[in-house]
């Protein structure tokens, strides 16, 4: 993980209520499948950082660190029971979640779109607003609890009925591309984009349906890396790092 030298001066908090969300690939090293404790410790300290500061804290989490349902549909499986399965996935990596930020002594919850009492509770919008008031960490899992959406529309849709002010995309690279830089690695990087941009370019961001919600409800998206450390805190005290998107 990089570790840039800290900011001479810290800006003031310009967000108060965000949704991070969180791919699977943040749950292991880079290329490796599974749960790594030692990655989900250091989103759990990422997390601590910025709820230590006030600020009403949801995250949405993927599960393609364990299966991926579109993935596995080309195996054969029918498309709507590996979505599934799919969201199951991000169940696990939600419970995984709780327990590394309940370590460093904060509250959490993990509420699931899909019912299982046992392990978390269902999304109701008001309890999950009201975890947000109350100074706790909302883990959001279970996706859509519908199948053929991905978690990025997930992110979109649990940020606009929560009231966030912005949504962060935390992901493997730091912002937006051209093409993808890891294939290209001289690939233009993008500072700020228009919705219309980025489904007009086609550009590999989220899908058209996230992007499409975002942009009805004027919520503006921020795309960084998440492997560098501090730079949750940066973005909601308004550091331009990554890329933002909004109308």
């Amino acid at each position: 993980m990089a570790v840039p030298k800290p900011s001479k001066a810290l800006r003031p908090v310009r967000y108060r209520r965000i949704l991070l969300k969180l791919s699977g690939e943040g749950f292991c090293p880079p290329g490796g499948t599974g749960i790594h404790i030692e990655a989900v410790n250091w989103i759990a300290q990422e997390v601590k950082a910025v709820h230590s500061l006030g600020i009403e804290t949801a995250v949405v989490v993927g599960g393609g660190n364990i299966l991926r349902g579109a993935q596995i549909s080309e195996q054969g499986i029918n498309r709507a029971t590996a979505d599934q399965m799919g969201m199951l996935a991000t169940v696990i990596n939600a419970l995984a979640l709780q327990h590394s930020i309940e370590a460093t002594g904060i509250e959490t919850r993990v509420l699931s779109a899909i019912e299982m009492h046992q392990v978390a509770e269902p999304f109701v919008r008001r309890r999950a607003i009201r975890h947000l008031e109350k100074g706790r960490v909302a883990i959001l899992a279970g996706g859509t609890g519908n199948p053929y959406f991905t978690t990025d529309t997930t992110a979109a849709l649990r940020a606009t009925e929560l009231g966030a002010e912005v949504l962060l995309k935390a992901t493997k690279v730091d912002g937006v591309y051209q093409q993808d830089p890891m294939r290209f690695p001289k690939s233009n990087k993008f500072r700020k984009l228009g919705y219309m941009e980025v489904l007009n370019q086609h550009l590999a961001v989220m899908d058209r349906t996230a992007i499409t919600l975002c942009m009805e409800n004027n919520l503006p998206i921020i795309v960084f890396s998440l492997r560098t450390s501090g730079n949750i805190e940066r973005v909601v005290r308004g550091e331009e790092i990554g890329t933002l998107i909004e109308g």
